[in-house]
């Protein structure tokens, strides 16, 4: 008898409609010797009798099996498919996914070459009632490229992240010969088999391969087990299968691990449930902290230093069962942005609330001094951000309807550490706003009642809906509500969150739809997914039922395909106007058939987001020789600030936008126009790119060659439009060239434009023997008699290649304590990030992060402290002073990407790894720039041998005067 390569148990449990698609996703995979092996967990409906059909219809290659008793989870079914199973590998498949057509193939041959126990491969959720056709895929950056682990403790983020079961494939031997089975009896069984079955395996393969497709339907009518939140018993399975993992790791002792997975915890698991807090009643909540607080006692201390703020916060107060702080943080964290806590100052610094921090000389001393510690969102910049750009929280107080259509709301917006005067002049109105925006489909009444209560703003209004209100019906469905607050001049917008108010009893309000009420006759409150209110168009009358009935019979009918398929398309059309693919399609079909206006440049620097670089530079020149030209500027986000009033300015991805690049005869930018738009063969394409490399880029990126050849082909195709492409040293054209795989004839050995100005500041020096600051030093007030450092870090990316928020790495207050007297410390992020500054270190230290071209800084700085931003190249022109503050230089170094050298071995500077040796170090300036000199001359010949100084006009002569064309 022949033994198949794979069996995929396919278990399910009254989903007889989607069965038969999931099989079929297994009898078509491309590798033949694949059996399927069904189990019914008992079902009422008819999926049994449709895995016995299947049986009948594959004869050899299907087989069905049926539960005696429903187990109520996915763990018996399972265990049962492993029993019946006869292949040498076993995969698992729930009923309503799909399996990706090659996903055995590959996963048995890799499973064949290495001799691995378990191969898994990338899940990706398909999220079926989203309209654009969502795809998201599961953890990518643990499969960015096939790799062996003798042991998982050589990726601990597989067993912490990937706990699923089904984009596994498991020898079948290795399982029973470990034992290993799904828990039965308890939810959350994927979490514990793949802890299990990790730890046992002798070795793990991972492939980049697309291998499961997990569809998930957002809003779903009845909830998954693990989306039954508000069930307690939910979160008591989550619990138990936790501190089950957690004794297998600590019996291996995989402390790592157990570190890591707590820290996970914290910022996933937790979570989910917090999210949820606000709306659910006190014994719930009573229940859920007494649970959560037993496990969190045990979690590794060190877990707190990998969460964000508000998680530590949230973490700290439910210990603490402080409901009050707590579920305005859980409502903050589920609304990125909102600041829902009224906030709490001492000594200069800024607390989450006033509750816990206090008795810093009692009893109860060191644990005030945690409660500030965790409490502190000074850095968050709340003090600092302008109130119009701070998310107030808002929360429903009390909500009143008269049975008809009438409706009196209360509320209580946050005052943040007093921000609205109270002599401030308050005015209000409440707004009603259709989510689907189809013309303008807003209502507003006006606030009764607004004034100021303290820590917070109290409102009342009450709004005739019946009366006013008029929604088109069937397309604005959905009703957002907003408070417009205004005070003293300053206008606020926020949303209502529900809070704890009951909206159960809440009566449906009359409204007359512009449509017909045959459709809908009804608003009723509904809480949304965030925790705020919003109203959604109902039917109540017997006709508006009837008719909706109709209406959802009528178009599943026959006869709507026609009906239905005009309607999308006329839909999409209106829909899709103002979308990136027809904004793209009408760049090609339209714009790009328009004449190229010669004389025309686009000027662009880093996506519009700054006036800066050597776009910069090489705009001024042209301006300074009298070129004859129009210049168009391309900026990023609202309203543009310190762009030349010369020049013409579109906003990035805006019409007038992709009209000016179709007809340019140059584009100028430093980091990559739209690479979706082609370049037109009378376009001449000067890419001046923004930094030399340590960092691998392009193709010698592992993540770029696990693109696959869709992939790279774009990539490909969008570098070669550059016509020009600057490098500064040969170091660039063996690392980015290649990288982006240019032609040498491409490349201009000119040096950066922007990098002139540095190269002049060091010629008069040289030459004068002073050192000149200029009126940037007067602007920013530094104090004549001090040195300037100025700290200048690349960002972060967590390792799914999300930016992260910066956080010094140092205490900026002990910088200004010990050394606020000898030296003034500018500090200036990457663009990507942001920075906020303790007020206790106003004078010694400032954020220049809003200074877009760092080249004037570079300028005016004694000295410069980074880790491993491209500055350092441009840094060296000036032959001064440079420090590499490298505190995570071993994770930086190995991570996915990789360096193209070793930094330490090429520093011109000293390089340090911890605070102190940092502050050690800047106490000892003036002897590092004797030591190093040398190493910064060697430095400056690798790696900028083409900065002479005339790299704007080289560039200018070339392209843009009468003698260089």
């Amino acid at each position: 008898m022949h033994v198949p390569d794979v069996s995929v148990v396919v278990i399910v449990y009254n989903d007889a409609e989607r069965l038969p698609t999931a099989v079929q996703s297994v009898l078509d995979q491309t590798l033949h010797g694949v059996e399927v092996v069904i189990v019914d967990d008992c079902s009422k409906d008819r999926s049994y009798a449709i895995a016995q059909e299947l049986e009948v219809a594959h004869p050899g290659r299907v087989r069905a099996f049926r539960l005696p008793e429903n187990s109520g989870g996915c763990g018996a079914p399972r265990n049962h498919g492993i029993q019946q199973a006869t292949g040498t590998y076993v995969m698992f498949l729930d009923s309503d996914d799909v399996l990706e057509r090659n996903a055995c193939r590959n996963m048995l041959a890799a499973a064949e070459r290495t001799g691995s126990d378990l191969v898994s491969g990338m899940c990706v959720r398909v999220h079926l009632d989203n309209r654009w056709g969502k795809t998201t895929e599961w953890y990518p950056w643990i499969y960015s490229r096939t790799r062996t682990l003798e042991s998982i403790t050589e990726d601990p983020d597989l067993l912490v992240y990937d706990t699923l079961s089904t984009n596994k494939c498991y020898r079948r031997a290795f399982l029973l010969e470990q034992g290993l089975e799904f828990p039965v009896g308890i939810h959350y069984e994927d979490l514990l088999f793949s802890a299990q079955a990790y730890v046992a395996a002798r070795r793990i393969t991972l492939i980049p391969n697309h291998v499961y497709y997990w569809n998930v339907v957002e809003k779903a009518a009845a909830k998954s087990i693990s989306n039954r939140r508000h069930e307690i018993a939910n979160f008591v399975h989550r619990m138990e299968i936790h501190r089950r993992v957690d004794e297998l790791l600590a019996a291996k002792g995989y402390t790592d691990i157990k570190s890591a997975k707590d820290a996970k915890f914290l910022k996933h698991d937790l979570v989910l449930h917090l999210r949820d807090l606000p709306l659910l009643g006190d014994a719930y909540r009573q229940e859920f902290a007494r649970l959560a607080n037993g496990y969190l006692a045990g979690i590794d201390p060190a877990a707190y230093e990998h969460v964000t703020y508000l998680q530590a916060i949230c973490a700290y107060l439910l210990g603490k069962e402080d409901w009050d702080n707590l579920l305005p943080a859980a409502d903050a964290m589920t609304n990125k942005g909102r600041l829902s806590s009224p906030l709490a100052e001492r000594d200069g610094r800024i607390y989450w609330c006033a509750q816990h921090i206090d008795d810093p000389d009692g009893a109860e001393a060191a644990e005030a001094a945690e409660a500030r510690r965790i409490l502190d969102v000074t850095e968050q910049g709340f003090h600092t951000t302008p109130l119009t750009s701070l998310a107030l929280g808002n929360r429903l107080t009390s909500y009143e309807d008269d049975g008809r259509g009438t409706v009196t709301l209360s509320g209580s917006v946050v005052n943040p550490l007093g921000r609205i005067s109270p002599e401030a002049e308050l005015g209000a109105t409440l707004e009603f706003r259709a989510r689907r925006q189809i013309g303008v489909r807003s209502f507003s009444f006006p606030v009764a009642t607004v004034r100021h209560a303290g820590d917070t703003i109290e409102w009342t209004a009450t709004a005739d809906i019946a009366g006013t209100v008029r929604p088109l019906g069937i397309i604005d469905a959905v009703w957002d509500v907003r408070l417009k607050l205004t005070a003293g001049g300053e206008r606020l917008t926020t949303r209502v969150s529900v809070g704890a108010v009951d909206l159960e009893s809440a009566a449906r309000l009359r409204v007359r739809p512009r449509l017909t009420r045959l459709v809908s006759d009804r608003f009723e409150p509904e809480v949304t997914k965030k925790g705020n209110l919003s109203y959604v168009l109902t039917a109540e009358g017997a006709a508006a039922v009837r008719t909706q009935t109709l209406i959802s019979s009528a178009m599943h009918g026959k006869a709507a395909g026609v009906v239905k398929r005009g309607l999308r398309k006329a839909l999409r059309a209106r829909r899709n106007l103002g979308s990136g693919e027809q904004k793209v399609k009408v760049y090609h079909e339209v714009f790009s058939k328009l004449p190229i206006k010669k004389g025309t440049v686009v000027f662009e620097s880093h996506m519009g987001k700054q006036y800066s670089d050597s776009p910069k530079a090489i705009y001024e020149e042209m301006v300074r020789q009298g070129v004859p030209f129009e210049a168009i500027w391309s900026y990023a986000g609202g309203k543009p600030t310190g762009f030349p009033k010369e020049a013409t300015l579109v906003r990035r991805w805006s019409w007038p936008y992709l009209r000016a690049l179709a007809q340019a005869e140059f584009w100028v930018d430093n980091q990559g126009f739209p690479l979706a738009l082609t370049k037109r063969e009378g376009t001449t394409y000067i890419q001046t790119w923004h930094g030399s490399a340590l960092k691998r880029m392009g193709f010698h990126e592992p993540r770029t060659k696990a693109q696959g050849k869709a992939g790279q082909d774009k990539f490909q195709a969008a570098v070669n439009r550059f016509d020009h492409f600057l490098i500064r040293s040969e170091h660039d054209a063996r690392t980015l060239a290649k990288g982006f795989r240019l032609r040498d004839e491409v490349l201009l050995r000119t040096g950066y434009p922007r990098n002139d100005a540095l190269v002049e500041a060091h010629r008069a020096e040289t030459q004068s023997g002073e050192r000149v600051r200029g009126p940037l030093a007067a602007e920013l007030g530094i104090d004549p008699e001090k040195k300037v450092l100025l700290y200048a870090p690349t960002f972060r990316a967590s390792a799914d290649g999300a930016v992260e928020g910066f956080e010094f790495p140092f205490d900026v207050e002990e910088f200004a304590e010990r050394l606020g007297d000898r030296f003034t410390l500018l500090v200036r992020t990457h663009y990507l990030n942001s920075v906020s500054l303790p007020p206790s270190v106003e004078g010694r230290v400032l954020d220049v992060s809003r200074h877009h071209d760092i080249t004037p800084l570079l300028a005016l700085a004694d000295g410069l402290i980074t880790d491993y931003s491209s500055v350092m190249f441009d840094y060296s022109v000036l032959d001064r002073p440079m420090l590499f503050f490298a505190y995570d230089y071993e994770k930086y170094a190995t991570d996915i990407r990789g360096t193209y050298f070793d930094l330490k071995e090429k520093a011109p500077g000293p390089v340090v790894a911890t605070a102190d040796e940092l502050l050690q170090a800047l106490a000892a300036f003036d002897e590092a720039d004797a030591k190093y000199a040398e190493a910064r001359q060697r430095f400056l010949t690798e790696f900028g041998e083409y900065d002479r100084g005339d790299a704007a006009r080289q560039i200018v002569e070339k392209f843009f005067t009468r003698s260089g064309k």
